[in-house]
């Protein structure tokens, strides 16, 4: 089979212009990167805005795995399949981070016969939102510093500062630096350090922001640190979110491309769901509801991470209701997490399958604990038999959630025809009953006790002697009642990431508790997470590289 690069470069694109028309977007409400990209004006959504809105579709998976599971391969799959069959669909996806396309993971484009495309631009620059993002987050943390160097007129305490600095790339010399160092001109020496660009509050505000006026109250609401006195000082009082959202102007609109059999996909924001809240923006998810009769969209990682903060953060903010999920989990991953080595994957092992297979169960209970129909998508690999695929299927069967073989990644949207119909299905015979699973008024402690009780399984909490003093400051403030967002290892439903299928008795450890107060929401951060990644010993960069025409290989 060709490799996927291989694939996106054979596909023939339609203009943009054509798959917009497709969906009753008109050329005046496009703004074009070339022939194959164009983000949306807002005069489209002040057009659709009172349009019926269509059905809801997250996709979800397991806790990821190195046998990987095709989370977003399934989506893109799933769009072309309805797209197949008649419906008019619409795809809302997010940004590749150029940390995992140059790292390990790699893009966020799907795979096989299931892409995306340009995946090239995609997954490399794309329009420029990601720098967008980072230029707006180290517009303030230069204001920050100025502002020190030129008197500290608000008195921020350089000791307590909380705002950091950001780059798309994984960098992990980075994580802790010391800035202002070389004299008096270079300004004032203080610790510091660098996030990912995706867990930027930036990120996180341009994904739940509503329009552009939103994005700069937002921009004014975020706290970068505390005064002497102990109170907090926020981007507004530095008089930076004007400049801040300038620079983001352009990046607040959704962009439009397409897959390999011509389904419209929104693709934008970009918030890993392991240390943000993981989901593309509400702005194109409300867009495709407006102009779809089926809007497919994903969360990152699996069902503990990304699901829960769409349940829990995003579909509170913006009145979403979700009418069905979709849990994408393999075979090879099920068998791994009940022990099976990587390399011995490819053999028949039903007895480890069941042993793995509760990680499956818990993420089943877990999405219907929302109220919501669900449907199991096994993505199909040749080595998958019989034995273990009916295993699958029956132990889904006796939760209540219907489970379709797919085969996207192979067939394209025919490989996930029988999904598709599973999932109308689905949305046809049950109703959604969508209701988060806490409620914000409750303590912050007991939002993280029913995430770890509820969603991951575990017996409760334990907290850092710095973790309760943040938690304690932050009710003072009055900046409490809100939904939390848990910074967690992906790989395990607990926060030690060599704790895989369904663990039980383990306790999670919050390290860190912060306010992300223009985004709306509480950071937990617990166990060994990370907001800066690193490289891998082998990063993928290695084997990438372009020839004198621009023809790019080693990109997946």
């Amino acid at each position: 089979m060709l490799s996927d690069i291989e694939i996106a470069q054979g596909a023939e694109m339609k203009h943009i212009r054509e798959i917009a028309a497709s969906v009753g977007i008109t050329e005046d409400e496009l703004e074009y990167y070339g022939k194959y990209k164009a983000k949306v004006s807002g005069e489209l959504w002040n057009r659709v805005k009172d349009n019926e809105d269509g059905k809801l579709v997250l996709v979800t998976a397991i806790n990821p795995t190195p046998a990987g599971e095709g989370k977003t391969t399934t989506t893109i799959g799933l769009g072309d399949a309805l797209t197949r069959m008649g419906k008019k669909c619409v795809l809302a996806l997010r940004e590749p981070s150029l940390g995992p396309v140059m790292g390990i993971k790699g893009g966020a484009a799907g795979g096989g016969y299931s892409q995306v495309v340009p995946m090239e631009d995609i997954n490399l620059h794309f329009t420029g939102d990601m720098h967008a993002i980072t230029a707006a987050n180290n517009l303030l943390s230069a204001m920050i510093d100025n502002h020190i160097h030129q008197g500290n007129a608000l008195d921020i305490d350089v000791n307590n500062i909380v705002w950091k600095r950001v780059l798309d790339m994984n960098d992990r010399a980075l994580r802790s630096v010391v800035v202002g160092l070389g004299g008096r001109l270079n300004g004032v020496p203080r610790e510091d350090g660098f996030m990912i660009t995706v867990a930027s509050e930036i990120m996180a505000i341009l994904c739940l922001a509503s329009d552009l006026e939103d994005l700069k109250n937002r921009f004014g609401e975020i706290i970068i640190g505390y005064n002497r006195s102990g109170q907090p000082v926020k981007a507004s009082d530095l008089n930076a979110q004007g400049a801040m959202a300038a620079l983001m102007k352009d990046a607040i609109k959704p962009n439009l491309v397409q897959t390999l059999e011509h389904t419209p996909a929104f693709i934008h924001g970009g918030p890993f769901a392991n240390i943000a809240h993981g989901c593309n923006s509400v702005q194109a998810t409300k867009l495709a509801l407006k102009l779809g009769d089926y809007t497919i969209t994903e969360a990152g990682f699996g069902a503990d991470l990304g699901a829960e903060k769409f349940m829990d953060i995003k579909c509170r903010a913006a009145g979403l209701k979700p009418d069905a999920v979709v849990i994408v989990a393999t075979v090879r991953a099920l068998k791994y997490n009940g022990g099976v080595a990587k390399a011995d994957l490819k053999a028949e092992n039903v007895d480890a399958l069941l042993r793995g297979i509760g990680n499956l169960e818990k993420h089943i209970e877990n999405m219907k604990s929302y109220g919501v129909p669900v449907v199991v998508a096994v993505n199909r690999f040749d080595t998958d038999t019989d034995a273990e695929l009916d295993a699958v299927k029956e132990r889904c069967a006796a939760l209540g959630a219907k489970c379709a073989l797919s085969e996207v990644f192979a067939k394209g949207g025919e490989g996930g025809e029988e999904l598709a119909r599973l999932v109308i299905n689905a949305m046809e015979n049950e109703k959604s009953n969508y209701a988060p699973a806490y409620d914000v008024n409750d303590s912050i402690k007991d939002k993280i006790n029913t995430i770890v009780t509820k969603i991951y399984g575990g017996a409760g909490a334990v907290y850092s002697a710095k973790a309760n003093r943040q938690i304690r400051e932050i009710e003072s403030l009055g900046l409490d009642k809100k939904p939390v967002c848990m910074a967690k290892t992906q790989y395990s439903l607990s926060d030690d990431a060599s704790l895989l299928g369904r663990p039980e008795d383990f306790t999670v450890t919050v390290n860190t508790v912060r306010v992300s107060n223009g985004a709306g929401f509480i950071v937990a951060e617990t166990g060994n997470i990370m907001v800066m990644p690193g490289l891998p010993k082998v990063p993928a960069a290695n084997n990438i590289d372009i020839d004198a025409d621009g023809v790019i290989t080693g990109l997946f």
